[in-house]
């Protein structure tokens, strides 16, 4: 709201701006890679020796697109929801996502930031409270804990197992992680996470709903989870901007050098491709014959923006 302020009292906000997006009819549907419906065969199979079902989401879209297909599974066993990447979503919000999530029926959450293991500590004695108070499904005899994660593409699911591992095992990385989602495309084996109690988790490849219901929390996730050619870099950039606005979130004028906020995404994007180089090469036919031309790479430059978004350094920001 400072920043606002200041942007408003020099002249450097417009008097208003859009208020609401137009999606134009896009189809979600094709944003749903095949082997996400074959790794959801997969979790349910596991799901039938888990104790406990840890579900890792972005805190950027702490409400928009966890998977129905997995809800369906969360009523018969203990249910913890993690919400990652707490640093890069907006503190203000944390109150107000509680409180719709506990209506929800979800009442034990925790953030986390699993890059610098904050908060990553309460998830294992939690999992272990919520087992103890639950009937053993798979053994009641075991003194194991069988933890299955799952969750939506580009979570930090492999993050997750990967920080409890760092701080109760003291142990390097078991699984890959990688800024592209989908990089988990199988269930594994189970991997140490504790030894006091001894507890197991079994990473699984993220899995979107096969339906996203809306195109706005397709677009929501398409920010956070989806590559971006699935859908476009210019529609994400244009509904980032929109929604960067309407949320009164105008770091990118400071992150651009902007003379002011930006109510259409053209302006921005040419003014970070000229600013970064953003430019291509482009052979024009001419009545001389073929002419090569350096032209601004939009794309680029929506990528750019995009990107920026993800690391954090156009503000905090919550979607939802």
């Amino acid at each position: 709201m400072r920043v606002w302020a200041a942007l408003r009292a020099a002249g450097t906000v417009p008097g208003g701006f859009r208020e609401r997006f137009e999606f134009g009819g896009r189809d979600v549907a094709s944003w749903f890679p095949r082997h996400m419906a074959k790794g959801l065969r997969k979790m349910r199979l596991a799901l039938r020796r888990a104790d406990c079902l840890v579900e890792v989401h972005d805190a950027r879209i702490p409400l928009s697109g966890r998977n129905p297909a997995l809800q369906e599974a969360l009523g018969i066993r203990p249910h913890v929801l993690v919400l990652n990447k707490m640093d890069l979503a907006d503190p203000r919000r944390q109150p107000a996502v509680l409180e719709q999530l506990r209506q929800q029926g979800c009442s034990h959450v925790v953030f986390t930031d699993c890059q610098r293991d904050a908060n990553v500590r309460k998830v294992v004695p939690m999992v272990a409270r919520l087992v103890a108070e639950s009937p053993r499904y798979h053994s009641a005899k075991s003194s194991e804990h069988n933890i299955l994660v799952i969750g939506v593409p580009n979570a930090g699911k492999s993050s997750l197992i990967n920080s409890l591992r760092r701080l109760h095992l003291k142990k390097g990385k078991a699984t890959a992680v990688g800024g592209e989602p989908g990089i988990t495309k199988a269930v594994l084996s189970r991997i140490q996470v504790c030894e006091k109690p001894l507890m197991y988790l079994v990473d699984t490849p993220g899995v979107l709903p096969p339906k996203l219901g809306d195109v706005e929390t397709g677009m929501k996730l398409a920010l956070c989870a989806i590559r971006d050619h699935l859908v476009g870099e210019d529609v994400m950039a244009d509904y980032l901007l929109y929604t960067l606005n309407k949320q009164q979130q105008f770091g990118y004028v400071q992150r651009y050098g902007l003379g002011q906020a930006c109510d259409h995404v053209e302006p921005l994007l040419k003014h970070v491709a000229l600013t970064q180089g953003r430019t291509q090469k482009v052979k024009v036919l001419t009545g001389t014959g073929n002419v090569n031309m350096m032209m601004l790479n939009y794309p680029a430059a929506a990528y750019e923006f995009l990107r920026d978004f993800r690391a954090g350094r156009l503000g905090r920001v919550t979607l939802d």
